[in-house]
């Protein structure tokens, strides 16, 4: 039963759409939490994302593995937590290297990525990039939500909500795609300064 409902979830996901639409769904698998006395005991977690900082309190650092789609949370030399993400796809590629969150916003739209309407409020462009699409007259063009937004570069790359349509491959356009639960454990938790590590 475990196995068919992980199956119609991946399925779910599958047909959700990119984070160049407007809504922007999200993740359907939820974060688990447990203690990290748990975590020493051995305990079973039964998703790949979890947090557990209960009790640790060294200073937060985040580590983005690109090449297995997995962001690692450490404090101190303790792991607390780990989560899948999905980053940027081809043509779109996530920087690697050393960077520090240097801004938060809990409701960030894209200024680059969304969709166009027209004046009558017909989508003319589901899949906009404002750099290459233009507005039409009496029209507007809407962002992509960015929930729990957290910058990394100042080109525009950073840490948010957003879909995971498959696992463990990238999809995004350059930014760091987490689940709803873990991107809004990790926003509550990492300060403007954090520090975060992109490798391959």
């Amino acid at each position: 039963m475990k196995l068919f409902n992980l199956l119609a979830a991946a399925a779910l996901l599958a047909l959700l759409p990119s984070c160049t639409t407007p809504t922007h769904r999200t993740s359907l698998v939820q974060a688990s939490t447990v203690r990290v006395d748990q975590l020493r005991e051995g305990v079973t977690r039964t998703q790949y994302s979890y947090w557990s900082d209960e009790g640790v309190s060294a200073p937060l650092r985040v580590r983005i593995d690109l090449s297995e789609q997995t962001a690692y949370f450490f404090r101190g030399d303790v792991k607390v937590g780990q989560s899948r993400v999905a980053t940027g796809r081809a043509g779109h590629s996530t920087p690697t290297g050393s960077f520090t969150i240097s801004q938060k916003v809990v409701s960030k739209r894209s200024t680059l990525y969304g969709r166009i309407y027209d004046a009558n409020g017909n989508v003319k462009v589901a899949d906009a990039d404002t750099r290459r699409h233009s507005v039409p007259r009496g029209g507007k063009f809407v962002g992509c939500p960015m929930p729990y937004w957290m910058r990394l570069t100042g080109s525009g790359i950073g840490m948010h909500v957003g879909p995971i349509p498959n696992p463990g491959s990238p999809a995004s356009h350059g930014c760091v795609r987490m689940p709803r639960e873990m991107a809004r454990s990790l926003f509550a938790k990492a300060p403007v300064g954090t520090r975060v590590t992109i490798v391959h």
